[in-house]
């Protein structure tokens, strides 16, 4: 019994691994990493900083989302809004 369980631990964290890497690849994608990283300040703050500094907000999502989609103190960016809604779900989660 102890085996199945591990074995079912292991797989979620695979998946959601997979998840994460999903989404940072869509930020890839969409040119995010070109001036943010996870952990290190480039010419935009690190993600675990805007997840700090949004951290117990309600709206976090919804303020950023806008930000992004109209451009408004950053580029406007080309993602489709469920792709860009992942992103933020994954860098708020850091």
């Amino acid at each position: 019994m102890k085996w199945i369980l591990i074995v079912a631990a292991a797989s979620f964290g695979v998946l959601g691994a997979g998840a994460a890497s999903a989404q940072e690849d869509l930020a890839k994608k969409d040119g995010c990493l070109n001036c943010h990283d996870v952990s290190a300040k480039k010419v935009g703050p690190a993600f675990k900083e805007v997840a700090a500094k949004y951290k117990g907000k309600a709206d976090a999502e919804a303020t950023l989302f806008a930000k992004l989609k109209e451009g408004k103190g950053h580029p406007a960016t080309k993602a489709s809004d469920n792709d860009l809604k992942g992103i933020l779900k994954w860098v708020l989660s850091q």
